[in-house]
Protein backbone atom coordinates (compact mmCIF):
# COMPACT_ATOMS: atom_id res chain seq x y z
CA UNK A 1 0.00 0.00 0.00
CA UNK A 2 1.43 3.21 -0.78
CA UNK A 3 1.48 6.15 1.46
CA UNK A 4 1.69 10.35 0.55
CA UNK A 5 4.26 12.10 2.28
CA UNK A 6 1.88 13.99 4.44
CA UNK A 7 0.33 10.85 5.92
CA UNK A 8 3.99 9.16 6.62
CA UNK A 9 5.00 12.67 8.77
CA UNK A 10 1.78 13.11 10.73
CA UNK A 11 1.99 9.22 11.27
CA UNK A 12 5.82 9.95 12.74
CA UNK A 13 4.27 13.01 14.26
CA UNK A 14 1.81 10.52 16.18
CA UNK A 15 4.62 8.13 17.78
CA UNK A 16 6.45 10.96 19.46
CA UNK A 17 3.92 10.79 22.92
CA UNK A 18 4.85 7.33 22.91
CA UNK A 19 8.36 7.36 22.42
CA UNK A 20 8.98 10.38 25.22
CA UNK A 21 6.44 8.04 27.76
CA UNK A 22 8.71 5.36 26.90
CA UNK A 23 12.18 6.87 28.19
CA UNK A 24 10.15 8.44 30.84
CA UNK A 25 9.04 4.99 32.21
CA UNK A 26 13.13 3.75 32.17
CA UNK A 27 14.20 6.64 34.41
CA UNK A 28 11.15 6.32 36.55
CA UNK A 29 12.33 2.82 37.24
CA UNK A 30 16.14 3.85 37.66
CA UNK A 31 14.92 6.24 40.24
CA UNK A 32 13.06 3.62 41.89
CA UNK A 33 16.12 0.98 41.96
CA UNK A 34 18.29 3.12 43.12
CA UNK A 35 16.57 4.58 46.24
CA UNK A 36 15.72 0.99 46.93
CA UNK A 37 19.40 0.28 47.11
CA UNK A 38 20.47 3.43 48.29
CA UNK A 39 17.78 4.57 50.75
CA UNK A 40 17.77 7.52 48.90
CA UNK A 41 15.93 9.51 46.25
CA UNK A 42 18.24 9.74 43.09
CA UNK A 43 16.71 12.19 41.21
CA UNK A 44 16.01 14.37 44.86
CA UNK A 45 19.78 14.55 45.42
CA UNK A 46 20.11 17.94 43.26
CA UNK A 47 17.09 19.67 44.81
CA UNK A 48 18.38 18.52 48.37
CA UNK A 49 21.78 20.10 47.64
CA UNK A 50 20.54 23.42 46.65
CA UNK A 51 17.39 24.07 49.33
CA UNK A 52 14.80 26.64 48.31
CA UNK A 53 14.75 29.93 50.87
CA UNK A 54 11.51 28.06 52.79
CA UNK A 55 13.42 24.54 53.48
CA UNK A 56 16.46 26.80 54.67
CA UNK A 57 17.12 26.34 58.36
CA UNK A 58 15.70 29.08 60.98
CA UNK A 59 18.21 31.37 62.74
CA UNK A 60 18.69 29.70 66.41
CA UNK A 61 16.82 32.49 68.66
CA UNK A 62 19.16 34.84 70.69
CA UNK A 63 19.56 33.37 74.44
CA UNK A 64 17.57 35.43 77.02
CA UNK A 65 19.11 38.14 78.57
CA UNK A 66 16.92 36.61 81.61
CA UNK A 67 18.40 33.07 82.27
CA UNK A 68 20.06 32.45 85.11
CA UNK A 69 23.60 33.12 85.62
CA UNK A 70 23.82 29.72 87.92
CA UNK A 71 23.29 27.71 84.76
CA UNK A 72 25.27 29.56 81.82
CA UNK A 73 28.14 29.36 84.58
CA UNK A 74 27.58 25.82 85.17
CA UNK A 75 27.60 24.79 81.98
CA UNK A 76 30.80 26.83 81.55
CA UNK A 77 32.85 24.52 84.52
CA UNK A 78 30.74 21.57 82.47
CA UNK A 79 32.82 18.70 80.99
CA UNK A 80 35.47 19.14 78.50
CA UNK A 81 34.72 17.94 74.91
CA UNK A 82 33.56 15.05 74.21
CA UNK A 83 36.87 12.39 73.72
CA UNK A 84 37.18 11.51 69.92
CA UNK A 85 38.34 7.92 70.82
CA UNK A 86 34.86 5.86 70.96
CA UNK A 87 36.47 3.94 73.67
CA UNK A 88 35.30 4.16 77.22
CA UNK A 89 37.27 5.61 79.79
CA UNK A 90 39.04 2.92 81.87
CA UNK A 91 36.89 0.32 79.89
CA UNK A 92 40.33 -2.27 80.77
CA UNK A 93 39.72 -1.94 84.03
CA UNK A 94 39.45 -4.98 85.99
CA UNK A 95 36.16 -5.73 87.79
CA UNK A 96 34.64 -8.64 90.00
CA UNK A 97 37.60 -10.98 88.84
CA UNK A 98 36.43 -12.94 92.00
CA UNK A 99 32.87 -12.85 93.13
CA UNK A 100 32.19 -13.68 96.54
CA UNK A 101 30.44 -16.91 96.50
CA UNK A 102 34.50 -17.61 94.61
CA UNK A 103 36.79 -15.54 96.32
CA UNK A 104 40.37 -15.46 96.60
CA UNK A 105 42.59 -16.78 99.38
CA UNK A 106 44.97 -14.07 100.46
CA UNK A 107 47.77 -14.49 102.88
CA UNK A 108 48.29 -11.33 105.59
CA UNK A 109 52.01 -9.92 105.41
CA UNK A 110 51.84 -7.26 107.87
CA UNK A 111 49.33 -5.78 110.02
CA UNK A 112 50.30 -2.13 112.34
CA UNK A 113 48.43 0.75 113.80
CA UNK A 114 48.42 3.39 111.77
CA UNK A 115 47.55 5.67 114.54
CA UNK A 116 50.32 7.80 116.68
CA UNK A 117 49.96 8.14 120.64
CA UNK A 118 47.37 9.59 122.30
CA UNK A 119 45.06 9.00 119.29
CA UNK A 120 41.27 8.15 119.69
CA UNK A 121 39.78 4.52 117.95
CA UNK A 122 41.78 1.46 116.29
CA UNK A 123 43.15 2.16 113.31
CA UNK A 124 45.22 -0.68 111.19
CA UNK A 125 46.71 -0.37 107.70
CA UNK A 126 47.15 -4.35 106.64
CA UNK A 127 48.65 -5.96 103.40
CA UNK A 128 47.66 -9.40 101.81
CA UNK A 129 50.57 -11.39 100.00
CA UNK A 130 47.85 -11.81 96.07
CA UNK A 131 50.16 -14.25 94.87
CA UNK A 132 49.40 -17.41 92.98
CA UNK A 133 46.03 -16.29 91.90
CA UNK A 134 44.29 -17.74 88.51
CA UNK A 135 43.27 -15.47 87.49
CA UNK A 136 45.64 -13.24 89.01
CA UNK A 137 43.64 -10.41 91.26
CA UNK A 138 44.70 -7.26 89.96
CA UNK A 139 43.17 -3.68 90.59
CA UNK A 140 43.73 0.10 90.29
CA UNK A 141 43.85 2.91 92.27
CA UNK A 142 40.17 3.98 93.36
CA UNK A 143 38.87 0.35 93.64
CA UNK A 144 37.80 -1.66 96.52
CA UNK A 145 37.30 -4.76 97.60
CA UNK A 146 35.37 -7.63 99.72
CA UNK A 147 36.28 -8.82 102.82
CA UNK A 148 34.43 -12.30 104.09
CA UNK A 149 35.26 -12.52 107.75
CA UNK A 150 35.20 -15.91 109.14
CA UNK A 151 32.72 -17.82 110.93
CA UNK A 152 28.92 -17.54 111.06
CA UNK A 153 26.09 -14.94 111.78
CA UNK A 154 23.21 -15.17 114.17
CA UNK A 155 21.41 -17.22 111.36
CA UNK A 156 24.30 -20.02 111.29
CA UNK A 157 24.91 -18.32 107.30
CA UNK A 158 28.46 -16.97 106.16
CA UNK A 159 29.31 -13.51 107.11
CA UNK A 160 27.90 -11.36 103.68
CA UNK A 161 31.50 -9.13 102.17
CA UNK A 162 32.06 -5.57 103.37
CA UNK A 163 33.74 -3.12 101.11
CA UNK A 164 36.69 -1.56 101.99
CA UNK A 165 38.74 1.21 99.58
CA UNK A 166 42.35 -0.07 98.58
CA UNK A 167 44.73 1.95 100.10
CA UNK A 168 47.86 1.14 97.84
CA UNK A 169 48.39 1.44 94.05
CA UNK A 170 48.11 -1.50 91.41
CA UNK A 171 51.96 -2.29 92.46
CA UNK A 172 51.52 -2.77 96.31
CA UNK A 173 53.24 -1.38 99.35
CA UNK A 174 56.38 -3.53 97.88
CA UNK A 175 56.20 -2.32 94.40
CA UNK A 176 56.02 -5.51 93.33
CA UNK A 177 52.39 -6.02 91.68
CA UNK A 178 51.47 -8.48 94.01
CA UNK A 179 50.06 -7.15 97.56
CA UNK A 180 47.17 -4.77 98.19
CA UNK A 181 46.76 -2.79 101.17
CA UNK A 182 43.71 -1.76 103.73
CA UNK A 183 43.14 1.27 105.95
CA UNK A 184 40.73 -0.33 108.46
CA UNK A 185 39.13 1.36 111.64
CA UNK A 186 37.47 -0.92 114.62
CA UNK A 187 33.49 -0.05 114.58
CA UNK A 188 32.35 0.39 117.94
CA UNK A 189 29.27 1.60 119.21
CA UNK A 190 27.38 1.52 122.31
CA UNK A 191 23.76 -0.38 122.51
CA UNK A 192 21.72 -0.30 125.96
CA UNK A 193 25.05 -0.08 127.77
CA UNK A 194 27.31 -2.54 126.08
CA UNK A 195 30.27 -1.52 123.54
CA UNK A 196 29.48 -3.34 120.10
CA UNK A 197 32.42 -4.54 118.24
CA UNK A 198 31.05 -4.22 114.28
CA UNK A 199 32.60 -7.99 113.08
CA UNK A 200 34.57 -7.53 109.81
CA UNK A 201 36.31 -4.51 110.87
CA UNK A 202 37.02 -6.01 114.44
CA UNK A 203 38.38 -9.52 112.75
CA UNK A 204 40.36 -8.04 110.26
CA UNK A 205 42.08 -5.43 112.84
CA UNK A 206 43.26 -8.46 114.93
CA UNK A 207 44.35 -10.51 111.97
CA UNK A 208 47.98 -11.96 112.37
CA UNK A 209 50.91 -12.10 109.36
CA UNK A 210 50.37 -15.61 107.92
CA UNK A 211 46.68 -15.98 108.80
CA UNK A 212 44.29 -16.65 105.28
CA UNK A 213 41.61 -14.40 104.24
CA UNK A 214 38.99 -14.30 101.77
CA UNK A 215 38.75 -11.54 99.32
CA UNK A 216 36.41 -10.79 96.37
CA UNK A 217 36.54 -8.07 93.56
CA UNK A 218 38.14 -6.09 92.87
CA UNK A 219 34.63 -3.41 92.05
CA UNK A 220 34.16 -0.22 91.58
CA UNK A 221 34.72 2.68 88.86
CA UNK A 222 33.64 5.52 90.77
CA UNK A 223 36.84 6.96 92.22
CA UNK A 224 39.30 6.26 89.43
CA UNK A 225 41.75 8.31 88.95
CA UNK A 226 41.50 10.24 85.09
CA UNK A 227 44.01 8.69 82.35
CA UNK A 228 45.21 12.64 81.91
CA UNK A 229 48.48 13.69 83.52
CA UNK A 230 47.70 17.51 83.65
CA UNK A 231 44.98 16.74 85.31
CA UNK A 232 44.19 18.72 88.62
CA UNK A 233 42.77 16.13 91.89
CA UNK A 234 40.85 18.00 94.40
CA UNK A 235 40.78 15.58 97.75
CA UNK A 236 38.51 15.60 100.80
CA UNK A 237 38.48 12.89 103.15
CA UNK A 238 37.75 12.60 106.52
CA UNK A 239 39.12 9.40 109.06
CA UNK A 240 39.71 5.57 106.72
CA UNK A 241 38.31 7.66 104.12
CA UNK A 242 42.10 8.43 103.41
CA UNK A 243 42.76 5.21 101.83
CA UNK A 244 41.90 6.01 98.13
CA UNK A 245 43.76 9.04 98.52
CA UNK A 246 46.76 7.50 99.72
CA UNK A 247 47.03 4.92 96.85
CA UNK A 248 46.37 8.71 94.18
CA UNK A 249 49.16 10.42 96.01
CA UNK A 250 51.58 7.32 96.05
CA UNK A 251 50.84 6.89 92.58
CA UNK A 252 51.43 10.86 91.64
CA UNK A 253 54.75 11.50 93.92
CA UNK A 254 56.78 8.21 95.47
CA UNK A 255 59.21 8.16 92.79
CA UNK A 256 59.43 4.26 92.79
CA UNK A 257 55.95 4.69 91.44
CA UNK A 258 56.61 7.06 89.24
CA UNK A 259 59.65 4.87 87.62
CA UNK A 260 57.45 2.04 87.49
CA UNK A 261 54.23 3.33 85.88
CA UNK A 262 55.74 6.20 83.84
CA UNK A 263 52.62 8.34 84.54
CA UNK A 264 54.24 11.58 85.33
CA UNK A 265 51.98 14.01 87.42
CA UNK A 266 52.03 17.50 85.56
CA UNK A 267 48.55 18.55 87.76
CA UNK A 268 47.26 20.33 90.80
CA UNK A 269 46.74 18.43 93.65
CA UNK A 270 44.89 19.47 96.55
CA UNK A 271 44.22 17.23 99.78
CA UNK A 272 41.96 18.23 102.51
CA UNK A 273 42.24 16.02 105.77
CA UNK A 274 40.13 15.75 108.47
CA UNK A 275 40.72 14.27 111.87
CA UNK A 276 39.26 14.51 115.46
CA UNK A 277 43.84 15.07 116.61
CA UNK A 278 46.49 15.39 115.37
CA UNK A 279 47.79 11.57 116.15
CA UNK A 280 44.85 10.52 114.22
CA UNK A 281 45.95 11.85 111.33
CA UNK A 282 46.80 8.89 109.18
CA UNK A 283 49.95 8.48 106.94
CA UNK A 284 50.95 12.32 107.67
CA UNK A 285 54.50 11.50 107.24
CA UNK A 286 54.04 10.52 103.83
CA UNK A 287 52.25 13.64 103.09
CA UNK A 288 54.21 15.93 104.56
CA UNK A 289 57.26 14.37 102.48
CA UNK A 290 55.20 14.39 99.45
CA UNK A 291 54.89 17.96 99.53
CA UNK A 292 58.20 19.32 100.94
CA UNK A 293 59.85 17.32 97.49
CA UNK A 294 56.57 18.69 95.05
CA UNK A 295 55.77 21.76 96.47
CA UNK A 296 54.64 23.15 93.23
CA UNK A 297 52.04 20.15 92.41
CA UNK A 298 50.74 19.02 96.22
CA UNK A 299 49.24 21.26 99.07
CA UNK A 300 48.11 19.71 102.27
CA UNK A 301 45.19 21.22 104.43
CA UNK A 302 44.41 19.26 107.81
CA UNK A 303 41.04 20.33 109.94
CA UNK A 304 41.41 18.82 113.41
CA UNK A 305 38.30 19.06 115.29
CA UNK A 306 39.48 18.73 118.86
CA UNK A 307 42.51 20.90 118.46
CA UNK A 308 41.33 24.01 115.55
CA UNK A 309 38.75 26.54 115.76
CA UNK A 310 36.57 27.78 112.73
CA UNK A 311 36.31 31.46 112.25
CA UNK A 312 33.10 31.18 114.22
CA UNK A 313 35.24 29.87 117.63
CA UNK A 314 33.94 26.50 116.93
CA UNK A 315 35.75 22.94 115.83
CA UNK A 316 37.06 22.93 112.71
CA UNK A 317 35.91 20.68 110.67
CA UNK A 318 36.65 19.84 106.85
CA UNK A 319 33.74 22.06 105.66
CA UNK A 320 35.12 24.97 107.16
CA UNK A 321 38.89 24.67 105.19
CA UNK A 322 36.60 24.66 102.35
CA UNK A 323 34.70 27.68 102.89
CA UNK A 324 38.06 29.17 103.77
CA UNK A 325 39.31 28.44 100.63
CA UNK A 326 36.10 28.65 99.09
CA UNK A 327 37.23 31.32 95.48
CA UNK A 328 40.60 29.09 95.22
CA UNK A 329 38.18 25.77 94.73
CA UNK A 330 35.98 27.13 92.77
CA UNK A 331 38.78 28.77 90.47
CA UNK A 332 40.17 25.10 90.21
CA UNK A 333 36.45 23.72 89.22
CA UNK A 334 36.03 26.04 86.84
CA UNK A 335 39.26 24.66 84.74
CA UNK A 336 37.85 21.32 83.00
CA UNK A 337 40.73 19.32 83.45
CA UNK A 338 39.75 19.03 87.47
CA UNK A 339 38.33 16.45 89.43
CA UNK A 340 36.97 16.16 93.13
CA UNK A 341 37.17 13.31 95.20
CA UNK A 342 35.18 12.65 98.27
CA UNK A 343 35.76 9.91 100.97
CA UNK A 344 35.03 9.02 104.52
CA UNK A 345 31.62 8.91 106.73
CA UNK A 346 28.19 9.42 105.07
CA UNK A 347 28.15 12.21 107.77
CA UNK A 348 30.40 14.11 106.18
CA UNK A 349 28.36 14.70 103.03
CA UNK A 350 25.69 17.37 104.71
CA UNK A 351 28.60 19.29 105.83
CA UNK A 352 30.76 19.55 102.26
CA UNK A 353 27.55 20.25 100.51
CA UNK A 354 26.69 23.25 102.83
CA UNK A 355 30.48 24.41 102.59
CA UNK A 356 30.31 23.96 98.69
CA UNK A 357 26.79 25.82 98.43
CA UNK A 358 27.53 29.07 100.18
CA UNK A 359 30.98 28.53 98.54
CA UNK A 360 29.40 28.30 95.03
CA UNK A 361 26.76 31.30 95.54
CA UNK A 362 29.66 33.65 96.00
CA UNK A 363 30.44 33.07 92.40
CA UNK A 364 27.02 33.22 91.32
CA UNK A 365 26.44 29.37 90.93
CA UNK A 366 23.85 27.30 91.98
CA UNK A 367 25.59 23.88 93.46
CA UNK A 368 22.72 21.95 93.28
CA UNK A 369 22.88 22.15 89.57
CA UNK A 370 26.82 22.51 89.05
CA UNK A 371 27.45 19.43 91.13
CA UNK A 372 25.32 17.06 89.25
CA UNK A 373 26.58 18.59 85.80
CA UNK A 374 30.13 17.92 87.04
CA UNK A 375 29.08 14.46 88.20
CA UNK A 376 27.67 13.72 84.57
CA UNK A 377 30.58 14.74 83.32
CA UNK A 378 33.07 12.13 85.19
CA UNK A 379 34.60 15.24 87.64
CA UNK A 380 33.02 14.48 90.85
CA UNK A 381 33.84 11.43 92.96
CA UNK A 382 31.98 10.30 95.95
CA UNK A 383 32.34 7.16 97.91
CA UNK A 384 30.80 7.68 101.54
CA UNK A 385 29.87 4.83 104.12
Amino acid sequence: MAYSETKVVIGGLAHIPIIIGFFYLIRRQYSFGAMLRTGKNALSEKVKASPSKASAPKKAPAASKTAAPAKAAAAKTAAPAKAAASKKPHADVPVNTYKPKAPFTGTVTENYSALKEGAIGKVQHITFDLSGGDPEFKYVEGQSCGILAAGEDAKGKPHRPRLYSIASTRYGDNFAGNTLSLCVRQLQYEKDGETINGVCSTYLCNLSPGDKVKISGPVGKEMLLPEEEDSNIIMLATGTGIAPMRAYLRRMFEPTEIEKHQWNFKGKAWLFMGAPKTANLLYDADFEHYKSKFPDNLRYTKAISREQKNTKGGRMYIQDRVLEHAEEIFNMIENPKTHIYLCGLKGMEPGIDDAMTTAAAAKGLDWSELRPILRKAGRWHAETY
